[in-house]
């Protein structure tokens, strides 16, 4: 029985590579997969799951718990995905990429899981990381294109470069605010159908600083970004100040939004017309997904500048749907901070980059902590070696809710 660990770079067409597996069209040593039963494991392997459960109103992954896959917190859901898979009886079990969205102990749990199964099923770890290899599978590869073709596995450490940080434009307005807060929740709890989900959350976001937030899958992290954003309702008569103003007085979610550039994975979908890389930062003046409004001479030489800073110059007017993934991340951020809003919310921006474009998307993200005064929160499960949060708040779930705690915290000067 044979296992495997290969590193995929994101050049390389990773849909094409699986589909080529489960259909018995491998080549080289992974041609003796060719004549076996297998199955995918994977983010959207779950989601589609979850989607036909819903569509038929069927139970087939947990029958025994009989709830559909949906009602499962992320870790759960791969726990629960990983049985049905063996329930199939495959010869082997395409991973891809597992261990993305989990917290440390979850990990921590797959792997001990994923070592079971090497016992009685053949496992193939796609990956993009260096740091999910895991040691006790003995085959490891790299391939670098679609060609598919398996070259040997070389460890490579990062060495992270300074970009250019000189030409970075400034605010072309300043915001101020009371003691410089921006965020600030007292004992702010919410609660879903009897289930509480944060218990009695304090904490206070002031401009300038940088943010990690962190806690386990399921923990509310998601709760607390929906309460900042302004898109919760659960924020009205409690303790909650955002940019100034106690929630429920009277702001817009507008006005709220305007103080906000966010970043999401799932942002990257949005832009899947034809827009020069160049056309969809510029959108980021006007808020639109694609551009509708002339900018202004002034908007194309402040994109320009971002552009050199980001070293991306030579592909203003190449499209974003042709940029590497790594790049798309990388101007969806610039494109987020293009204004200079007070906050900068980051919302796992490295999940499924390989090694090179994390690389990519930690020196912008502290270029930007560096060289302007705008405040960071970057939501993440890893801590990733290169970045420098100054404060970390983490969420620790317990029976009543989560509680809040600060883990790490440094005073600006």
């Amino acid at each position: 029985m044979q296992h495997w660990d290969i590193l995929l770079s994101n050049q390389v067409n990773k849909k094409a590579f699986i589909d080529a597996l489960l259909e018995g069209k491998a080549k080289g040593d992974l041609a003796a997969f060719n004549n076996q039963k297998g199955i995918l494991f994977s983010d959207i392997a779950i989601e589609k799951f979850i989607e036909k459960e819903f569509q038929y109103d069927s139970v087939e992954a947990s029958t025994t718990s009989n709830r559909q896959l949906r009602t499962f917190s992320s870790g759960e859901r791969k726990k629960e995905f990983l049985r049905y898979c063996i329930n199939q009886k495959p010869d082997f079990i395409i991973f891809d990429n597992p261990f993305d969205h989990l917290d440390q102990a979850s990990r921590v749990v797959l792997a001990e899981s994923l070592q079971k199964l090497t016992d009685s099923i053949a496992i193939i770890q796609l990956l993009n990381r260096t740091v999910d290899i895991l040691d006790f599978v003995p085959n490891k590869a790299l391939i670098k294109d679609n060609t598919f073709e398996l070259h040997p596995f070389v460890k490579i450490e990062n060495h992270f470069k300074t970009l250019n940080t000189a030409t970075i434009p400034k605010a072309t307005e300043t915001h101020s605010f009371q003691d410089n807060v921006l965020i600030k929740l007292e004992d702010v709890s919410v609660s879903y159908e009897e289930r509480k989900i944060i218990n009695k959350i304090s904490w206070t976001v002031k401009q300038g600083e940088f943010w990690q937030l962190i806690g386990p899958n399921g923990s509310g992290k998601s709760t607390i970004l929906s309460l900042i954003t302004g898109d919760n309702p659960k924020g009205f008569g409690q303790d909650l100040f955002l940019f100034g103003r106690k929630k429920g007085t009277g702001e817009s979610v507008w006005e709220i939004k305007k103080q906000i550039g966010i970043f999401t994975t799932s942002m990257t979908d949005l832009f899947q017309k034809g827009h020069t890389l160049e056309q969809m930062i510029l959108s980021g003046f006007f808020d639109s997904i694609g551009l509708y409004t002339e900018p202004t001479t002034h908007q194309k030489q402040i994109v320009n500048q971002w552009l050199e800073v980001i070293e991306m110059t030579h592909l203003r007017k190449k499209r974003f749907i042709d940029l590497s993934i790594g790049q798309q991340r990388v101007a969806l951020i610039v494109r987020a901070v293009l204004k200079h809003p007070p906050l900068l919310i980051l919302d796992e921006p490295v999940e499924g980059l390989d090694d090179e474009n994390v690389d990519l998307v930690i020196q912008l993200i502290n270029t930007i902590k560096q060289e302007t005064n705008v405040s960071i929160i970057y939501v993440s499960h890893r801590i990733e070696q290169g970045l420098a949060p100054t404060s970390v708040f983490e969420l620790l779930p317990s029976e009543t809710g989560s509680i809040g705690k600060i883990k790490y915290h440094s005073e600006l000067n």
